[in-house]
């Protein structure tokens, strides 16, 4: 039979052992989405491909998404780019800018939705 100094060093052991397990299946799991990532934007449609299918598409559908007609569209874009000198970023090229811009202002939704059907970033997309 152990003495009390045996059994209490013996418990301390068992103690430390389970702080140690509990301790390394934390850090597993809040470290875990670190290394099994997986590709949040996945739609088929980018957002330059929905834009340039809203401009070469049925005429209703660019006004039912961004409350302007084509013709309306192109010329804001055009105005921006001669006048104001609006370019293409690196990331997002000036139609895609455009269309951003008045789908957040026709839907008012958040950035994560517009992010969403755009298929950027939600931290970088905007960068010039």
């Amino acid at each position: 039979m152990p003495r009390g100094s045996d059994l209490h060093r013996r418990q301390l052991i068992v103690a430390a052992a389970y702080v140690f397990n509990i301790v390394g299946i934390a850090s597993t799991l809040y470290a875990s989405p670190l290394y099994w990532k997986q590709a949040y934007h996945t739609s088929k449609l980018s957002g330059e491909e929905w834009v340039k299918e809203l401009i070469n598409g049925h005429h209703n559908r660019i006004w039912t998404e961004l409350r302007v007609h084509v013709h309306v569209f192109l010329a804001l874009v055009h105005e921006l780019w001669a006048v104001c000198g609006l370019r293409d970023s690196h990331y997002v090229g000036l139609n895609e800018q455009v269309a951003i811009f008045l789908y957040m202002c026709v839907t008012g939704l958040s950035i994560w939705h517009v992010g969403e059907r755009f298929q950027h970033s939600n931290s970088g997309c905007f960068r010039t």
